[in-house]
């Protein structure tokens, strides 16, 4: 690790930019790391946490706004997402401040996180009002632990730290499928077939 952590002291700036990119892109382990590498004094904490705020917030405002410009685009070009862009909104509508707190952990989902809500009806000022209240917390939590336990979290990725993350985008997409069912539900109940 000491020859990886000299890596980081040597290409410092750099660094900071791949953080952010990583950031903007996705989720997982660099953040702790990052965290881990301030801690050792191989980079800066409070550039740290600009980078990986920065990278976080930004990536999820621009999945929004994709989605925002190009959503309905999408659902009339491919009719057979309508149905699942339609059940998208309907669960953004209601679940979707939880939401935007949750899809950040689980492996795989940050990706696409911020595309459901940006075919929602919620405003952009909502949005990127829970988008950054949910970067900052992210941002606390992962180079925040990366700062404080940097040893103990070095031990757990060598351990086997994947399958934490595989377990969280389980009961991800568990939680989604209730939600979904809850909803197709009620629509049911509240537009009955005749």
């Amino acid at each position: 690790m000491s020859g990886l952590l000299d890596l980081v002291r040597d290409y410092g700036l750099w660094i900071y930019l791949l953080l952010f990119a990583y950031c903007a892109l996705k989720s997982g382990a660099l953040p702790l790391f990052a965290g881990y590498a301030a801690q050792a004094s191989a980079l800066e904490l409070v550039p740290v946490v600009a980078a990986t705020f920065a990278g976080g917030y930004l990536g999820d405002e621009i999945r929004f706004a994709t989605a925002r410009r190009y959503g309905d685009t999408w659902s009339d070009r491919l009719h057979r997402l309508r149905k699942t862009i339609s059940a998208a909104k309907t669960l953004v509508a209601r679940y979707g401040w939880a939401y935007v707190f949750l899809y950040r952990y689980p492996k795989g989902m940050r990706t696409i996180g911020a595309l459901p809500m940006g075919l929602g009806s919620v405003s952009w000022r909502t949005f990127t009002a829970l988008n950054a209240a949910s970067a900052i917390l992210w941002t606390s939590i992962l180079v925040g632990t990366g700062f404080a336990f940097g040893d103990q979290v070095e031990q757990a990725v060598s351990a086997g730290w994947g399958i934490a993350s595989t377990l969280m985008l389980v009961f991800m997409v568990i939680g989604v499928l209730y939600a979904w069912w809850r909803v197709n539900r009620i629509n049911a109940l509240e537009n009955p077939v005749s």
